[in-house]
């Protein structure tokens, strides 16, 4: 299948309802045909694992054909070059979120962009960093504990971030590595506390809602069930 190929699928999927729920939901309407999640799933299941047409896809600026390009790219051909130019295109939270779940968490670059990306001003490429951590505790069975413990510092780091892209991935970062296993979850919780103690509302906000979370009886009985 062609990149036009594609493209031409993805405008017959369009859905002016799916237009309006993207707008609703504030994702970035620049480029966007109005395609479901569900139906670009389809496509990429029809499409298998292509490299090159994922660059092309990407390439595009095509909102759809981005998510699409996320889930059909291989990991394992993914440079760190193109991770690099791939962030600098993120202007929607799905993009960002979606090619970190779909892709980049599965590089061998991971860590390194984790370090990296945490540090940059950039509200969507500083949102990556922490969308990593996320996709990594729910997706990387193999980590050990020490590893996620190592993100627990640049959670502290930015949790004065009051941009609302960032200061909800750092958020979401502390609550994934808390629901891991019940020992991130009790160091998890400490770290919540430490940052509450921060002057900055918006540290405080991040630290109740993760505490709310990681405290919540039904977490806390899942947990121990592991």
């Amino acid at each position: 299948m062609t990149k036009e190929d594609v493209l031409k699928k993805l405008k017959i999927l369009a859905n002016p309802k799916a237009m309006e729920g993207m707008a609703r939901f504030g994702i970035c309407m620049d480029s966007a045909y109005g395609v479901r999640v569900p139906d670009i799933r389809v496509v990429a299941k029809e499409i298998g694992k292509d490299h090159k047409l994922a660059q092309e896809l990407w390439a595009s600026g095509i909102h759809e054909a981005r998510l699409l390009a996320s889930m059909i790219d291989r990991a394992d051909m993914v440079t760190e070059k193109q991770m690099d130019k791939w962030v600098k295109d993120f202007n929607s939270w799905d993009v960002c979120d979606m090619t970190c779940f779909n892709l980049f968490d599965k590089t061998k670059f991971v860590h390194q962009k984790i370090k990296e990306w945490s540090k940059r001003e950039e509200e969507f490429v500083k949102r990556t960093g922490f969308a990593l951590m996320a996709g990594l505790a729910i997706h990387n069975k193999n980590m050990k504990d020490e590893e996620f413990e190592r993100f627990f510092s640049i959670i502290i780091r930015e949790a004065e971030d009051d941009r609302n892209f960032v200061r909800k991935a750092v958020n979401w970062a502390l609550r994934q590595i808390g629901k891991r296993n019940l020992s991130l979850n009790k160091k998890a919780i400490r770290i919540a506390k430490q940052i509450q103690g921060i002057d900055s509302k918006t540290a405080k906000w991040i630290a109740n809602d993760a505490i709310r979370e990681l405290t919540n009886f039904q977490i806390q009985n899942r947990l121990k069930k592991l």
